[in-house]
């Protein structure tokens, strides 16, 4: 949208999600290009110049749009497999059949795990692909370019294994790289595609996968590349028992002492899930200020645990929300994940205290821009930041009868969306896409799903 256009949105209640808890009962946001002009209590402003739009937004909330800061967008099409395992046992019955993708597969998996969150009030995603097998084209552009033209704002983690099966690692020997050509592929990707500017869409980081899939040599080259080309850090960490144990058989320590020990620990550095995490590991991230993705469905779903969310954030560790791949969250919704973390995180020792529907929100928001390195732009409505704003429909029968919007938007039924906007351009109208046809994409996914599987099947 021109610099010089504006879109008044008015009559809503608002979750700000600043640093202060702003929120207003009914209140206006007026967009002025792709920046948030302004925005209060009441009605706009009288004798705005070059209103192209007016959105009445009675019997909605409006919050900043959501911040997925986990996913694996290729798994969309290996959904619904080895339900009943544990993260080990899953990963060594999918790495076989993942090994076979090829662009065509990746493109069209990355299109519907985009089309999934746009439509649930996504605005800014991230894709950790770590998956590159020989002779397979430009997968980090294929993905790049699913995102823009879904107008989705991106990171791209640049992934990679170096640790196959020969050199006590997870991964078949045939579905990794050699050091030098994933440290070479991850350097020309940041080259190529990272934009390091304000209203960027598209920006890329440095993630080798985890501590079993990857060299130590990875571990520590990988974090000195990050740094040389001044972009981020991401991989997992500290996601089940049995990743402890392997890093104490392998290592003689533990995962965040390993990390630290080659490099992955800091301000530009963020971590999967972090569920078997003791006191001294939360000091470290605190101190260090590196950050946790918390994926609760993800962790759920493989039965690895219950991160120790209540405590990170009173230590002040930066904590957003991850959908993480769809092989082990199938819906690919990050919206459910707001829900999910309240829930979950109440099963532990805090209870009731751990954490209520505001935090909840600000982790899906704020939470995941600090994640991402982008809380200055992105993750609030604020004057100045980027027009990244959802409309949640709250008058309908699920929710009209909702004491606290809030509350109905994390506790509540998944929420209709009316609008979602991305830099001030609109990409989802009352639940659909605006950017891509969502039939043809439940098509091409289905197909490549179905061709994924029988190549597998006969390798």
């Amino acid at each position: 949208m021109a610099a010089d256009r504006r879109t008044v949105i008015e009559n809503g209640a608002i979750a700000t999600v600043d640093a202060h808890g702003t929120e207003y009962a009914s209140g206006y946001v007026v967009l002025a290009g792709t920046r948030i002009e302004s925005l209060g209590a009441g009605a706009a402003p009288a004798g705005l110049e070059n209103v192209v739009r007016r959105i009445d937004a009675t019997g909605h909330l409006v919050t900043p749009g959501l911040v997925n800061t986990h996913h694996h967008f290729y798994q969309w099409i290996t959904r619904g497999l080895a339900t009943d395992h544990n993260l080990f046992d899953w990963l060594v019955a999918l790495y076989p059949v993942w090994a076979r993708i090829d662009e065509p597969m990746v493109h069209a998996a990355a299109r519907g795990s985009l089309a999934m969150m746009a439509r649930g009030g996504v605005t800014t995603t991230m894709d950790h692909h770590y998956v590159f097998p020989r002779g397979t084209g430009d997968l980090s552009a294929t993905i790049i370019g699913a995102a823009r033209d879904m107008g989705i704002r991106f990171t791209l983690a640049r992934g990679s294994m170096d640790r196959g099966e020969k050199d006590g690692g997870l991964p078949p020997d045939f579905a990794v790289e050699t050091l030098d050509d994933a440290l070479a592929a991850t350097e020309e990707t940041v080259r190529r595609h990272h934009d390091a500017s304000f209203d960027a869409m598209t920006q890329v980081a440095v993630a080798p996968c985890s501590p079993f899939s990857v060299s130590t040599e990875l571990m520590r080259y990988g974090a000195e590349l990050a740094r040389r080309l001044g972009v981020r850090l991401h991989t997992h960490g500290s996601e089940t028992v049995e990743e402890e144990k392997f890093c104490h058989e392998l290592f003689g320590r533990g995962p965040t002492d390993y990390f630290e020990s080659t490099g992955w620990l800091g301000e530009d550095v963020w971590m999967a899930h972090c569920v078997h995490m003791n006191d001294s590991d939360i000091a470290a991230f605190a101190r260090t200020g590196t950050g946790v993705a918390h994926c609760p469905s993800s962790n759920a779903r493989l039965a690895a645990g219950i991160a120790r969310v209540p405590d990170m954030l009173a230590a002040g560790v930066p904590v957003g929300l991850g959908v993480d791949g769809t092989a082990s969250n199938e819906s690919g919704e990050l919206h459910t994940e707001l829900r999910n973390a309240l829930l979950v995180n109440r099963l532990g020792p805090h209870r009731e205290t751990a954490l209520n529907a505001r935090r909840a929100l600000r982790l899906g928001t704020y939470g995941g821009a600090q994640v991402l390195g982008r809380a200055s732009e992105i993750g609030s409505l604020e004057p100045g930041k980027l027009a990244d704003l959802v409309l949640w429909r709250m008058d309908t029968l699920a929710h009209a009868s909702i004491a606290d919007p809030v509350t109905a938007l994390v506790l509540g039924a998944p929420a209709p969306i009316t609008a979602s906007f991305v830099n001030g351009d609109q990409i989802v109208k009352n639940g659909s896409l605006l950017t891509a046809d969502e039939d043809e994409i439940a098509r091409r996914t289905r197909t490549e799903a179905r061709r994924l599987a029988g190549i597998a099947a006969h390798a």
